[in-house]
């Protein structure tokens, strides 16, 4: 049996079979964490831009746009939802494949799970079996495929794609097999977008969950596509990785372990690869390193937390989000970084400018030897008194070994969603969220939001 003839009847079997209860709830904490970040995307760039540019398409269809109060047909609703989604930087990761997959699946999967009228278990099981596909393709082709490209953008495309060919032809391992393979071929994200301050790279997910719909609703429909997509000497692997890819690990274990399970939820509002060094700060701030006290700080990390996140003059709200210097002085200054991190004020704070000049960031070669499987830091702080302090995080609050209880994503989503929806209706779907295997997705009602 081929590669993508396994996958696809994992697909097709994960829809037939018996939901396993632990993945289900985990797919749960996946969509209430995916509405976490899509809320208030909807209130920040790029999101009136994507309003605007596809104004003649919307209050059509049955594919709601949350946050935005109107629908659109399911490609047009994956592309902006999957879009605004990612934009607020605070959706979660699969870290062994240095992958976002709630922001392309799930988008994907409600579009096409509200205009097809499905029930929220056939929703919750079409998003494992998205989300375990993907995350399997995204981990055997690291860490080369990151060289150049945005995880989110290429893999997302399974992860969409796999989720709606479950939804469109559950059971049907032949259709799972073609929406695959198609998918693969608009498989796109280039990293130069998050290395600058443009819209783009939130752009990255829309189109996956965008393309994730159109090729799994055209193979349901009949469309075909290459079976050796993965795998073929000018394939996937072949164009985008570039490296010989051990691809028995993508198999290994189907259906035994869900990957859904070990996800990272964010509890910063920022990238990922400055955690660690943020939950360092965090610790050190505890043990009396304030932003008033200290004379230097040594970062030590993982080479590519310092090629994405080692600019030390961001300017704009995209760029501190991309840079270990402001998160980690921020944090020093006041014990987390949230949402108000990114505002002017808070990006203008001069004891935070001036904590950033004292700020040194080195890779050790220890941590870039674990990375994408470990995510570490060491934080250094030389306080003015002469007394020095160090924290070594071995791993990001959220992550598996230490990861946010269903009680601090409840936290979370109401954190970030009340101040879009108002504490009612934000505490009203947080239930239903957690009660959505007895519902349909027709019960939420998003379109009114």
């Amino acid at each position: 049996m081929s590669l993508m003839s396994e996958i696809s009847e994992y697909g097709a079997w994960q829809m037939k079979g018996q939901a396993d209860a632990q993945a289900i709830h985990h797919a749960k904490r996946a969509v209430l964490d995916w509405f976490s970040a899509l809320y208030p995307g909807t209130r920040i760039d790029p999101c009136a831009q994507l309003l605007k540019a596809h104004h003649s398409e919307l209050g059509f269809g049955r594919s709601s746009l949350p946050g935005c109060g109107t629908v659109a047909f399911a490609p047009t609703a994956a592309w902006i939802t999957g879009s605004v989604s990612h934009a607020i930087e605070f959706d979660d990761i699969f870290r062994d494949a240095v992958y976002h997959p709630g922001c392309p699946t799930i988008a994907a999967a409600l579009a096409v799970g509200e205009d097809l009228q499905v029930d929220g278990l056939t929703f919750l099981k079409s998003i494992i079996a998205g989300y375990e596909i993907s995350t399997r393709i995204g981990a055997a082709i690291q860490p080369a495929h990151y060289r150049f490209f945005h995880t989110t953008g290429t893999v997302g495309c399974f992860g969409a794609a796999g989720a709606v060919a479950a939804l469109a032809a559950p059971g049907d391992a032949g259709i799972m097999g073609h929406a695959l393979s198609t998918s693969a071929s608009f498989a796109s994200g280039l990293q130069q977008a998050f290395r600058s301050d443009a819209m783009t790279k939130a752009l990255h997910a829309g189109n996956a969950a965008s393309v994730g719909v159109r090729s799994g609703l055209g193979a349901a429909s009949g469309i075909t596509g290459a079976n050796a997509m993965l795998e073929g000497e000018v394939g996937f692997a072949a164009a985008l990785v570039g490296e010989t890819v051990d691809w028995k690990t993508v198999t290994q274990g189907l259906g035994e372990h869900y990957n859904i399970t070990d996800m990272t939820q964010k509890n910063h509002g920022c990238c990922g690869h400055t955690f660690a060094a943020i939950d360092a700060a965090i610790a050190l701030r505890g043990q009396g390193a304030t932003i008033d006290n200290i004379a230097a700080i040594e970062v030590q990390t993982y080479q590519t937390a310092i090629n994405v996140t080692g600019n030390h003059e961001p300017k704009t709200a995209f760029e501190c989000k991309f840079s270990l210097p402001y998160v980690v002085c921020h944090a020093f200054g006041h014990g987390a970084v949230r949402l108000a991190a990114f505002d002017e004020q808070a990006m203008s704070d001069t004891q935070t400018r001036a904590l950033m000049k004292k700020l040194t960031l080195t890779q050790a070669s220890d941590l870039t030897a674990t990375f994408p499987k470990q995510r570490a830091a060491r934080v250094k702080v030389t306080l003015k008194d002469g007394r020095e302090l160090m924290h070594f995080a071995p791993h990001r609050k959220g992550d598996p070994e230490a990861p946010l209880s269903d009680q601090d994503l409840n936290d979370k989503f109401l954190e970030l969603v009340s101040p879009v929806l108002g504490d009612a209706q934000a505490k009203t779907l947080m239930n239903q969220i957690w009660s959505l295997d007895q519902l349909t997705l027709a019960d939420l009602k998003l379109a009114q939001a």
